[in-house]
């Protein structure tokens, strides 16, 4: 193997996994942000982040704008015990 061989490998191997960095890290971000702003269903939103892997990141945009969206005040009180 030649010097260009082992680098286009390298430039490959890092390519690969930037990638799956980057994947792993948009399936994450809609829990981690519901997670930090207190969100009621911030276990549901961080598992809607996971499934959308599967839907090719489809459903991606309604789960982030899911992790923004606060309960209404008049909801919030009626779950109170």
């Amino acid at each position: 193997m030649s010097m260009i061989d082992i680098f286009a490998w390298v430039v490959l191997i890092v390519l690969v996994l930037s990638t799956v960095f980057v994947i792993v890290f948009l399936a994450m971000l809609p829990g981690m942000i519901a997670k930090r702003r207190n969100h009621p269903w911030a276990e549901a939103v961080t598992v809607g982040g996971w499934v959308t892997l599967f839907f090719g990141f489809v459903f991606w945009p309604l789960v982030l704008i899911w992790a923004y969206v606060d309960v209404p005040a008049s909801a919030a009180k009626e779950r109170q015990p």
